[in-house]
């Protein structure tokens, strides 16, 4: 029986993960995004949502009593522990999650979208690691069109993330995202034929 295989994506914030992993989408590969997974997590009446709030108090919310993510993520991105304390919540039941979407999901292989994946143990559950790369000017003008951030907030952001070197360093493989779409559906082809071969032989 062929073992499925599990391809870590990752890569920088605006660096066009969800991008490339639509592109593989499309091959009907199954996609497992855990900042999908996260937003799930926190929202209304889910547990995590409890231990968010008794974590860091009733300032992460806004007067609906809904979480204040944007809020949530400048406190974290400026502080290294307060960072330790939301992956403490999260990741247990990140990685729950991912182990149940991905025993239903099957195929030969799947992609796996872990922004943070550097940081993570989560690498641990990867057979391989494609990293979504592109310039930081350009990785940068994204993130200001994309999410309306100042371009201090932005720089805090990115600043607060692995460095692209050490992205690189752990990638097996590497999707470089510029601005030109069509070579990016274009790498994402030829992985999607490399991971099929690849799953062929695993066993």
């Amino acid at each position: 029986m062929n073992k499925l295989l599990r391809i870590g994506l990752t890569g920088g914030i605006a660096s066009g993960k969800s991008t490339v992993a639509g592109f593989f989408a499309e091959h009907s590969v199954p996609v497992i995004d855990t900042d999908i997974i996260a937003r799930k997590l926190v929202e209304p009446n889910k547990l995590a949502l409890d231990e968010i709030r008794s974590t860091f108090g009733n300032k992460v919310f806004d007067s609906q009593g809904r979480l204040d993510r944007r809020f949530l993520r400048k406190l974290v991105f400026s502080d290294v522990s307060r960072r330790r304390d939301l992956e403490s919540i999260l990741h247990p039941k990140i990685r729950a999650e991912i182990a149940a979407q991905s025993e239903a999901a099957g195929g030969p292989y799947q992609i796996i979208v872990v922004p943070l994946l550097v940081e993570s143990p989560m690498q641990k559950l990867m057979d391989r690691i494609l990293v979504v790369d592109c310039d930081e000017d350009i990785q940068l003008k994204r993130l200001l069109i994309r999410d309306s951030e100042d371009e201090n907030q932005a720089h805090r952001i990115m600043a607060a993330q692995s460095s692209r070197k050490e992205q690189l360093a752990i990638a097996d493989d590497i999707i470089y995202n510029n601005d030109d779409l069509t070579s990016t559906r274009k790498q994402v082809d030829n992985l999607h034929s490399e991971y099929l071969s690849l799953a062929s032989r695993a066993t």
